[in-house]
């Protein structure tokens, strides 16, 4: 799914923390921008943008979203002659930033703000420094304009790390999120997590619904509120995707056809992010919350390079060396 936002509605939102002034451009006030240039319904004149790169000081090459002018761009903009001031101006517009700011308390130029007048393109100035305007509103973009999807499963912080508890209805998800979080470990989202890409590489989830968080359904018990029952310190708000475990019943044929040395690891893609899913069988009499938190164990050796059953293999192929020596 793609997100917009107008300039509006940033505006109002960073005014006070920025200290923002409109200037010029009011004309462009509801003027969408999008995650992507082919976002599905996107208004006439939509803008859309990279997932990276959001913001940046002025740069006509490389054109980011939002253009910021600081003290340094705003000194190079006099320092220019008017003919060469224009053709920058004129190169800047070409590009058709959602907005310009122009920050360290420098005054805009003259002509800037009249071309933002004339495009329609929102100019707002204020004090703080450029770099600080840049960490806040890239961080910002970055996750209002993020790509989202939901995906069915508990969502949970396990050991540190994110991890999608998966099957189908009635397979025990809650009960095994349960008996988790009653170890210590966080609940972040039940049922319908949303899942957003905040960095081409990076994928993380919270609740969808921000007022419904700490709450999971355990079936036989109804909805139970996990902070009301285990505190605060049971609730994480949000995560990075980590791990994904699917619990699955499975035949006699399919358990044979496990690897016996590697389990089922597969990856996945979410929002186009490989991500690692591995099954676990559902077999009655065993500990499922022992076999997660296992798993999560030996994946976060997976991910500092260590393969346990890689040096098992090495081990055991010195132990037959040996024996034949």
């Amino acid at each position: 799914m793609k997100n917009s936002i107008t300039p509006a509605a940033l505006f109002e939102k960073h005014q006070q923390g920025l200290g923002l002034v409109w200037v010029a451009g009011s004309a462009g006030a509801v003027r969408v921008i999008l995650s992507s240039p082919s976002c599905a319904g996107a208004a006439p004149g939509a803008l859309g943008f990279p997932l990276v790169g959001w913001v940046g000081y002025l740069n006509v090459v490389s054109p980011h979203c939002v253009q910021v002018v600081g003290r340094a761009e705003t000194a190079h903009l006099f320092a220019l002659g008017a003919d060469e001031r224009a053709e920058l101006f004129s190169r800047l517009f070409e590009a058709r930033p959602a907005f310009i700011v122009v920050s360290d308390g420098e005054q805009a130029p003259p002509e800037l703000i009249s071309m933002c007048d004339a495009t329609a393109t929102p100019l707002f100035r204020c004090d703080a420094p450029g770099y600080e305007v840049i960490g806040k509103l890239q961080y910002y973009l970055a996750d209002v304009l993020a790509e989202r999807m939901t995906l069915h499963g508990v969502f949970m912080a396990v050991y540190g790390i994110g991890v999608l508890l998966t099957g189908e209805s009635g397979i025990g998800k809650s009960e095994v999120a349960l008996e988790l979080i009653s170890r210590g470990h966080r609940l972040i989202a039940d049922d319908a997590p949303e899942f957003h890409r905040i960095a081409p590489d990076i994928v993380s989830g919270c609740c969808a619904v921000p007022e419904l968080s700490g709450f999971l359904e355990v079936r036989g018990l109804g909805v139970l509120d996990i902070r009301s029952m285990f505190g605060d310190s049971a609730i994480n708000l949000n995560k990075v995707l980590r791990l994904i475990i699917e619990l699955k019943r499975m035949s006699g044929d399919e358990l044979g056809a496990l690897d016996r040395l590697k389990g089922s690891r597969q990856e996945r893609a979410v929002l186009g992010v490989p991500v690692t899913q591995l099954i676990i069988p559902v077999i009655p009499g065993r500990n499922l919350a022992v076999l997660v938190e296992s798993a999560i164990n030996n994946q976060m050796l997976l991910m500092n390079g260590y393969d346990a059953a890689r040096v098992f293999i090495e081990r055991q192929q010195r132990v037959i060396l040996d024996g034949m020596s």
